[in-house]
């Protein structure tokens, strides 16, 4: 009898909202949470906690599967990872009680197991009627997510329509990718209206779009669940495993060492000119294994994730075919997340330096980029791992400094490429601020450009050929002791 009854429960737990509400889901164009799960993991490896926990309300309520959460551990590009997922056929995917309790219990379980966690939104937040009942479990999941910031990867996608206490959990994660249609807010229309008097659909109070292009809320934009999923699967897999074999069944590897004779027609030795640094940067690291991180945001700045040799590494490097690669308020907010994360899990650091300075301008000054700016600074500051920083044309004022340029600033190595341009202000307006003359502002040219006089002062560690780049950098990784390696 009892067995059998274990078998209802679960077969209940197993079946979410219903039939009914799973082909609701199915119609908004979604996966329901246990194809999202399945999606996500290694086939056959999700191992489920708490399914019976919404089955047995204390005051006689109707039972409800998992209480509108599914949880547990799975097997994450063989990375054990843990899942919370939120139920959109239970409930609308809001928290309860028993919900809030499983919540906790995985967020412990991670960080005391020290497994990296994912957080799948389609949720809207708290229940109504909760107030009516005490919360048995503190602290809760939120404080507990803010604890685990810098102690184990945590990932979030938002996958529909993500309210109140959800997303604010959320925003707590290394990584957060959002799916074409989903939206992600403090307070749903309902709320706004009633507040605000504003009338205002999900995408326009938080989507997808906004989120990641202005706001700034969210990282990266996914045309469908799947695409979300395989990045939340790639961005785990590369902070947990920071080295892969150097050599595979089909012979010797993208890893292995060679030179890039394209960089020689890609980086213009004229500093006016612009280029694109995202070819630079496939060029240089494993082939197709970059993978850039808020691409939408800060476009003065590529932010990515990418293999060197075999290893995980986190890349920053200006765009000098946007703004000529100077450092926005967004570009400097970015990278000051992503530094931080590479601090945080290991990951070496390396600088691709090409920008004109910090942006001046009343505009810019408004959206306070020299707050961001030394927020950026900062970060560096903190940075304890592996970093290569690369000069590959001008590096001038505060610019320099935030890409992590300044000599002898714990750089593992500091490289120059033989036509790089250097400068104490912003080149943008530099000799006008200065009052100089066209001749005197020529001559200022002309002592500014080249790597010689830096070299010599040691300023640069290496002054190198473009083509040797790639070596270059794995000569110095060879160096870098990933976590898990002996020290």
């Amino acid at each position: 009898m009892l067995l059998d009854e274990l078998t209802r429960r679960t077969q209940h737990a197993q079946a979410m909202g219903g039939a009914e509400n799973v082909a609701k889901q199915h119609q908004r164009g979604r996966l329901h949470v246990r194809e999202r799960i399945e999606s996500l993991f290694d086939a056959g490896s999700f191992n489920e906690i708490g399914a019976l926990a919404g089955g047995n309300h204390p005051a006689g309520a109707a039972a409800l599967a998992g209480d509108g959460l599914v949880a547990g551990i799975g097997r994450l590009a063989g990375q054990s990872t843990a899942v919370i997922a939120e139920d959109f056929t239970v409930k609308g995917g809001s928290i309860g009680h028993a919900n809030a309790a499983k919540r906790a219990r995985m967020v412990r379980l991670a960080l005391e197991q020290g497994l990296p966690l994912v957080l799948l939104l389609d949720g809207a937040g708290e229940r109504a009627g909760n107030g009516s009942e005490r919360y048995p479990n503190a602290p809760g999941d939120l404080q507990l997510v803010a604890d685990a910031k810098g102690r184990i990867p945590v990932v979030t996608a938002v996958l529909g329509v993500s309210a109140g206490h959800g997303a604010l959990t959320g925003m707590f994660a290394d990584l957060i990718v959002m799916s074409k249609g989903s939206s992600m807010f403090t307070a749903g229309p309902p709320l706004v209206e009633a507040a605000l008097g504003i009338k205002a659909d999900p995408e326009e109070l938080g989507g997808a779009v906004m989120h990641t292009s202005e706001s700034g809320v969210a990282h990266n934009f996914a045309d469908s669940e799947q695409e979300a999923l395989a990045m939340v699967r790639y961005f785990i897999s590369m902070v947990s495993n920071s080295r892969v074999p150097s050599v595979q069944q089909a012979g010797l590897s993208t890893a292995a060492p060679r030179s890039v004779e394209e960089l020689l027609d890609l980086i213009p030795p004229v500093t006016q000119q612009a280029y694109d640094m995202r070819r630079v940067l496939n060029a240089v690291v494993d082939r197709e294994t970059m993978f850039e991180l808020q691409p939408d945001y800060g476009a003065s700045l590529i932010t990515a994730i990418a293999r060197m040799g075999g290893q995980s590494c986190m890349l920053m490097a200006n765009q000098p075919q946007h703004m000529a690669g100077a450092i926005t308020t967004e570009a400097a907010l970015k990278a000051s997340h992503f530094i931080d994360v590479a601090n945080a899990f290991r990951l070496p650091l390396i600088s691709l330096v090409d920008n004109p300075g910090v942006m001046p301008g009343p505009d810019a000054e408004r959206s306070g980029v020299l707050r961001a700016a030394g927020q950026m600074f900062a970060a560096q500051r903190r940075f304890k791992g592996t970093k290569i920083v690369v000069t590959l044309r001008k590096a001038f004022g505060f610019g320099s400094s935030v890409m992590g340029m300044n000599p002898w600033d714990r750089q593992a190595i500091s490289l120059a490429l033989p036509s790089v341009t250097l400068g104490g202000v912003p080149a943008i307006g530099g000799a006008e601020a200065a009052r100089a003359s066209q001749e005197e502002a020529q001559q200022m040219q002309e002592l500014q450009s080249g790597a010689w006089v830096p070299a010599d002062a040691m300023a640069f560690d290496k002054v190198i050929d473009p083509v040797d780049l790639r070596n270059e950098i794995l000569d110095v990784l060879k160096w870098h002791q990933p976590r898990g390696d002996s020290a």
